[in-house]
């Protein structure tokens, strides 16, 4: 894959941007990080070289010096709310992202529980987190907020929040998911330090929108793709461009809520350090881009990702019209469509050949790789065993499952599993392959290659079974699904 983004680069300059940033308020920062610290796919896949544990490596740079404090609403609490891509509750990943910037060497500062209303799970979760020795403060809900700025610079708003003790110059607010309250924990934070004679600062870490590229450029309007079930947009800063006379991005909720963030600022330290919502980033993604071409290319291929992931959603939940017609907006912003990628067109193409449900791969260099569904494997089987074979070195038409790892399974799907699909799902084949591993030596190559479809688009005529995606992903291959289900039926497991 061609590289797009310096990752050493990135390491040393925003880690430098941080520092300066520290010592601009006198050697105490809250720092709203936005966005995902440990595993942001997102920007590995717009930006290509951009690795996505590189913030949490750069986060390691400076842990001599910082700690963390997670916030996290009671309400999700109360609600079990789960993040979608890990499929775990906000309130165990809380405890997840403490264990993880734990073995970073960061200090743990405790969790800020917000929003609390004495709702009965959350009082449980304090218990059960203070039990394990860590830090819990609750932050509670402040009528009028964010626009009541006379009641929330208060003894009866801010005020009324128990105060987290912190002792590192810098102090990185996360969160395990978005509505966690953390620009209120940062400000909250700082109207404490304040009355106890403490001078501190605010600045936001977010990734995206790049405020140093275009407005339209590909990598921005891939994280509008990103985030158009939240609506969110990216426009010019017009504060920036008042303020200094220079075009900058930003996106819509930070311009909205500047005037009241920058009016408690105010309120809080005697004047606000910002003019405007750029100025409170410290980003600096855009000087790290090592090749624009390679970005824009990769951010066009995320775009249709985006749209063929929200069809899937579409069509299995009927939830999401108006997102998938934001996203076709955004592919006419950059000038493509569902047809970017031509392992879209091989995948049809093949379905229409054998009469049944088909897939298709481009691999790292160039080369189409296409699957088809058989008696035995099915589609997302057939490309993956396909594939694995071409980076592999092997010809197509050696096989290198064998009979005798084959058949057990089917006969164990069909026999004891009482499954009415005999043909084997991406998991099962790869088990397969790697018992005839044991005395194929062409199989166990084929399963050392795999490393090697890392990055690249798998295209489906249909939509395949969750199971065929989970394996894909933890492969790291994109998945892309024709919003189409192969059997008519009104229910799809």
């Amino acid at each position: 894959m061609r590289i797009g983004f310096d990752k050493d680069k990135y390491i040393e300059m925003q880690s430098a941007r941080i520092r300066e940033r520290v010592d601009q308020f006198g050697g105490k920062l809250y720092l709203e990080f936005g966005g995902k610290i440990f595993d942001d796919y997102h920007a590995s896949r717009v930006l290509p070289g951009f690795e996505p544990d590189l913030k949490a490596r750069m986060l390691s740079s400076l842990a001599s010096d910082a700690e963390v404090l997670v916030a996290l609403n009671a309400n999700d609490i109360e609600q079990d709310k789960r993040r979608s891509d890990l499929g775990i509750p906000y309130a165990e990943d809380a405890l997840r992202l403490l264990d993880i910037f734990r073995g970073m060497g960061i200090g743990i500062g405790g969790i800020v529980i917000t929003c609390f209303a004495g709702q009965p799970h959350a009082e449980a979760y304090q218990a059960r987190v203070e039990a394990l020795g860590i830090p819990v403060c609750r932050h509670y809900p402040i009528e009028g907020y964010p626009t009541n700025v006379d009641l929330i610079v208060s003894d009866e708003g801010f005020g009324k929040n128990e105060f987290a003790k912190t002792s590192k110059p810098l102090v990185v607010v996360t969160a395990p998911g978005p509505g966690s309250g953390k620009l209120a924990v940062c400000l909250s934070q700082i109207y404490h330090e304040f009355e106890h004679g403490v001078q501190a600062g605010y600045a936001k870490f977010e990734t995206f929108p790049v405020w140093s590229l275009p407005l339209k450029h590909p990598v921005n309007v891939a994280y509008e793709a990103a985030t158009a079930d939240l609506n969110d947009r990216n426009i010019i800063d017009p504060f920036h461009l008042d303020a200094y006379d220079k075009v900058t991005v930003n996106y819509n909720r930070d311009v909205e809520t500047f005037p009241v963030l920058k009016l408690m600022m105010e309120r809080i330290v005697g004047e606000s350090p910002y003019q405007s919502p750029t100025d409170m980033g410290v980003n600096m993604v855009g000087a790290c881009i090592s090749d624009d071409e390679v970005c824009r290319t990769a951010s066009k291929a995320e775009i249709v990702r985006r749209y063929f992931t929200t069809a899937e959603r579409l069509a299995r939940t009927g939830v999401g019209a108006a997102e998938l017609q934001t996203i076709r907006l955004l592919m006419n912003d950059v000038g493509i469509d569902k047809d970017f990628s031509p392992a879209r067109a091989a995948a049809l193409a093949k379905e229409e050949e054998t009469g049944l449900p088909a897939a298709a791969m481009v691999l790292p260099d160039g080369r189409m790789v296409t699957g088809k569904t058989s008696t035995i494997l099915g589609c997302a089987s057939s490309l993956l065993l396909n594939a694995l074979k071409q980076v592999a070195g092997v010809d197509k038409d050696v096989y290198v499952v064998s009979n005798d790892a084959l058949e057990p399974i089917c006969k164990l799907k069909i026999a004891h599993l009482h499954s009415k699909n005999p043909r084997l799902h991406s998991d099962e084949t790869l088990i397969a392959l790697s018992i005839s591993s044991a005395t194929n030596p062409l199989a166990a190559a084929v399963i050392e290659a795999a490393d090697q479809l890392k990055g690249c688009d798998a295209y489906f005529s249909v939509i395949i079974s969750p199971t065929d995606e989970r394996i894909y992903r933890q492969l790291g291959i994109n998945v892309c699904c024709e919003p189409k289900f192969e059997k008519r039926s009104y229910y799809h497991r």
